[in-house]
């Protein structure tokens, strides 16, 4: 940042084609006309809290896009995604709360203050020490003055339990807080299971929910050690599931049955057979 508050100015500019910003200016039109008074009466119904899980699915529908093998689905998605994006801040420009051109300064200041390394003289060695400064210019430039812990410190409250998990212990292991080799993170994991098997005997169910929670907040551990994404890691699982489960249910069709009139002896013979096509 400059002396007054501004963004120093990038050197090397990326000029992008005209046409991205004609239609960058065509789909930001769509959204003024689709909210203005002769437009579509949904889109002028919807609130921010619409428009907020909407961009939760998008941002979903992304994610699944890139772990398949179309670049099309990710462009496709990719466009659903800009769209929300897009119309949540016209909505706060017809509030007259921020323009877009405010988003797009805003996070171009922000970038170039995060990279100092490349806008400005600071020399780095790795990742490592990116991280590290990107860390601290969040905490004492930007944060500067919050009483919000540092562990949970600009973790959006609306991201997936899983994914807080991963992020928050992966504070907490850059604190020093953390096992000293994966050996140490398995024997808490049979140490947790072990207390939720007891939990189990006991049949109190207060108790179960609490184990379970352990259970898998150290199986989340377990993930962020091996360098494994926990969220993507359990997203790809239940896709094979429903993978393997849909051909259950195609191959009993085709026998007249479904899983219901059907021997759970026949639904794993089938499924074993799933599991060597998908």
């Amino acid at each position: 940042m400059t002396d007054d508050g501004k963004a120093p100015e990038i050197t090397h500019p990326l000029t992008p084609p005209v046409n991205v910003e004609i239609k960058f200016r065509e789909l930001l039109e769509i959204i003024v006309k689709l909210r203005s008074p002769d437009g579509c009466p949904w889109d002028r119904a919807q609130t921010k809290e619409d428009i907020g899980r909407y961009l939760i699915e998008e941002a979903y529908e992304v994610l699944e896009a890139l772990e398949g093998s179309l670049p099309e689905n990710v462009q496709e998605e990719l466009g659903d995604l800009l769209f929300q994006i897009l119309f949540l801040a016209r909505m706060a420009e017809d509030a007259g709360e921020f323009k877009m051109v405010d988003v797009l300064e805003g996070i171009t200041a922000k970038m170039i203050r995060r990279h100092p390394h490349v806008f400005g003289d600071v020399k780095v060695v790795g990742v490592g020490e990116v991280r590290t400064n990107w860390e601290r210019i969040k905490r004492e430039v930007e944060h500067k003055g919050q009483k919000e812990s540092p562990l949970c410190d600009g973790i959006p409250r609306s991201l997936s339990t899983m994914a807080k998990a991963q992020r928050i212990t992966t504070r907490a292991a850059e604190a020093g807080f953390d096992w000293p080799d994966t050996a140490g993170v398995l024997e808490k994991v049979e140490e947790e299971l072990a207390e939720f098997r007891a939990a189990l005997e006991m049949k109190n169910p207060m108790r179960i929910q609490d184990e379970a929670g352990d259970l898998l907040l150290t199986l989340v551990n377990l993930c962020r050690f091996s360098r494994v994404d926990a969220e993507t890691a359990l997203r790809s699982s239940l896709r094979k599931f429903i993978d393997r489960f849909s051909h259950i249910e195609r191959e009993l069709a085709a026998r007249g049955k479904t899983p219901k009139s059907s021997s759970p002896a026949e639904m794993n013979r089938i499924w074993d057979e799933a599991k060597k096509i998908v």
